[in-house]
């Protein structure tokens, strides 16, 4: 056992490159995760990682090991996940992902309830409203906003969340109110855009005569934090693109106002990721559909619009 957790530690370490950030991933200390390197470079008798004080690389010996070492991972978790099954008491740990928005809303209040239902699973669960890379960042599943781009990947779908264009009356004050999305562009709107390292340009789809057209907006601010960009719109400095259930409060409110009326966004989809191999673990499969369940009705509850929005 103490070589599999020997083999977990350096998989950690080499996927966050950092010691210290793998060992609070795993609940131990850097000096036992520092300890479990060592153990298991000597037991190999090759260096893994060249190390300063200032960073941890992975040696070429590293490199060719980690293949090796994350295949015997995934049959050791493989093997433990079909006696779990038989014995119906799943147990280990899940590596999750979420945006910002709909994880905090959404996805955190939904984990300690899971983790009373099954108390010997442990969730990790990482926010940020950036691109990640399910499989190199070792992750087991991520809840996704928008459309895949990895084929390889499952998809199992929660819901398709409606999305509104919306802005701060403090905005619209100065501005005449854009009823579609060449009005945008015209009128020369400032648009709060999400927008990720990498991507040169940038397209809101809106349904223009019964097709969806995409129209190539711009805008001073852009942040790859979509709640940055929420306050931005609040503080009157742009029209936003948002899932209803992320700025209901602030339409009922009037804190925000639908415009583009005439050119609604598309719906976005919200779905849970995950590899073909990862959802043979009977532990994945009971929290994803788990979550689904509870995320899909909370969705439909958060994404109805006020009256005001109606127009």
């Amino acid at each position: 056992m103490a070589y599999v957790e020997s083999i977990r530690t350096f998989l950690r370490v080499y996927d966050l490159g950092s010691m210290s950030a793998a060992a609070r991933d795993l609940r131990i200390s850097p000096a036992v995760a520092s300890a479990r390197i060592s153990q298991l470079e000597n037991h190999l008798n090759a260096r893994l990682f060249s190390r300063t004080t200032r960073s941890l690389q992975p040696t070429e010996q590293g490199r060719i090991f980690y293949d090796g070492a994350a295949r015997i991972l995934e049959a050791i978790d493989e093997a433990e996940a079909a006696v779990t099954d038989a014995t119906r008491t799943p147990r280990g740990t899940i590596f999750v992902a979420a945006p910002l928005g709909v994880g905090r809303r959404f996805l955190a209040p939904q984990v300690p309830v899971f983790k009373m239902k099954y108390p010997l699973v442990d969730i990790r669960l990482r926010m940020s409203d950036r691109r990640i890379d399910l499989i190199g960042e070792g992750l087991d599943v991520a809840l996704f906003q928008g459309q895949p781009e990895d084929s390889n990947l499952m998809m199992r779908q929660i819901a398709e969340a409606p999305r509104i264009l919306c802005a701060a009356p403090a905005y619209l004050a100065n501005r005449p109110h854009p009823r579609s999305g060449q009005d945008l562009i015209e009128q020369n709107h400032d648009c709060l855009i999400l927008r990720y390292p990498g991507v040169a340009e940038f397209q809101w789809s809106l349904m223009t005569d019964g097709e969806p057209v995409k129209y190539a907006i711009a805008g001073p601010f852009e942040s790859d934090d979509g709640e940055v960009l929420t306050q931005w719109a609040l503080d009157g400095h742009g029209v936003i693109l948002k899932p209803v259930f992320e700025v209901a409060a602030h339409l009922a409110s009037g804190a925000l106002v639908a415009v583009c009326e005439d050119t609604p966004p598309l719906p976005v989809r919200l779905g849970f990721l995950y590899g073909h191999k990862r959802h043979q673990d009977p532990k994945l499969r009971l929290f994803i559909n788990f979550m689904a369940e509870r995320l899909a009705r909370d969705l439909a509850e958060a994404s109805i619009q006020p009256d005001s929005t109606q127009s």
